[in-house]
């Protein structure tokens, strides 16, 4: 079982000194989407094609923490403390609120967006929430595409854009559609920038399409500047998330990649299934959770997420 650390730039050797990968539970048969709940000090995570949603904890181990979820994916929380949900199966943005003590699994959701210009949706597929407020996320046809993690479907949209939807005006507006396929998407701490994922490789069979991070700048409500930040082998880039200094932690096939905002590749944590998505968490916020394939792993970092909002 392939757990190294890889160093490739000695800027990384402080962060991961020490550090060691374990695997906290398994028994899903995709994990995506974790989520950490400060509350009780839990994640929420996806288990896509089972559509259901499986909780961790010290105190309880894995349990289900909802099942028949509409093959949820990507999660965050909102500037409430809702969690919010990317839908593939309503093909929509969906929150459950936030109630005494937490998020709770029998409190009844609600939809927060699902048509752009009176149309339906993709699939939405990772979400994330600024410090104004508004929800930002990615749209490609995954969802769509078959019964596995959604439901089959005719696409309703042009493109697969990165959206941005503004609860305060109740505005969902089309940020860009500069990639083919948007899947993860996070904010620079300071949130000048914003990077997007391109997976437009991972359902092509004939070598074509993207496996690579794209990066815009974000000048007001707009993005410009879109270039591609970094090519990620082997795999695809699918969900990552950045810490507090800026360094952007990815999926792929074999490992979370680290990367410094200058596109340096910093190293490997080596983990030994497929990684699906990750986020920080635990009272620090300097635990690395990371779902991969039918597992959820942790390692402990010296440094600490950024948190939006």
């Amino acid at each position: 079982m392939d757990t190294r650390i890889e160093i490739f730039d000695a800027r990384l050797s402080p962060i991961v000194e020490g550090s060691r990968l374990e695997r906290l539970c398994t028994g899903a048969r995709w994990s995506e989407g974790p989520v950490w709940m400060h509350e009780d000090e839990a994640v929420l995570w996806s288990d896509i094609p089972n559509d259901r949603m499986l909780r961790w904890s010290a105190r309880d181990g894995m349990t289900v923490w909802r099942t028949g979820v509409e093959f949820t994916n990507g999660h965050t929380r909102d500037l409430t403390g809702g969690l919010l949900h990317c839908s593939h199966g309503l093909r929509a943005i969906v929150r459950t609120r936030a109630l005494a003590g937490g998020v709770h699994a029998d409190t009844p959701d609600e939809i927060v967006v699902d048509r752009h210009l009176g149309k339906r949706l993709n699939s939405p597929n990772d979400v994330v929430v600024k410090r104004d407020g508004t929800i930002w996320f990615t749209d490609p046809p995954y969802g769509i595409a078959s019964d596995w993690e959604g439901h089959r479907a005719e696409r309703e949209q042009p493109a697969n854009f990165v959206f941005r939807f503004d609860p305060a005006s109740g505005r969902l507006d089309a940020m860009t559609d500069a990639v083919q396929e948007p899947n993860g998407l996070a904010f620079s701490p300071d949130e000048s920038r914003l990077y997007v994922s391109d997976t437009s490789a991972a359902m092509r069979s004939d070598g074509s399409g993207h496996h690579h991070l794209m990066v815009f700048d974000v000048r007001g409500d707009a993005l410009a500047n879109g270039r591609v930040f970094a090519e990620v082998n082997p795999g695809l880039p699918d969900g990552f998330r950045l810490d507090a200094q800026g360094w952007l932690y990815t999926s792929s096939l074999d490992s979370v990649q680290v990367y410094h905002p200058d596109g340096s590749l910093l190293g490997k944590i080596h983990v030994p299934e497929k990684v699906g998505n990750l986020c920080f968490g635990g009272t620090g916020r300097n635990q690395l959770y990371i779902a991969a394939s039918t597992s959820l792993y942790r390692i402990a970092l010296h440094t600490e997420g950024v948190q939006h909002p």
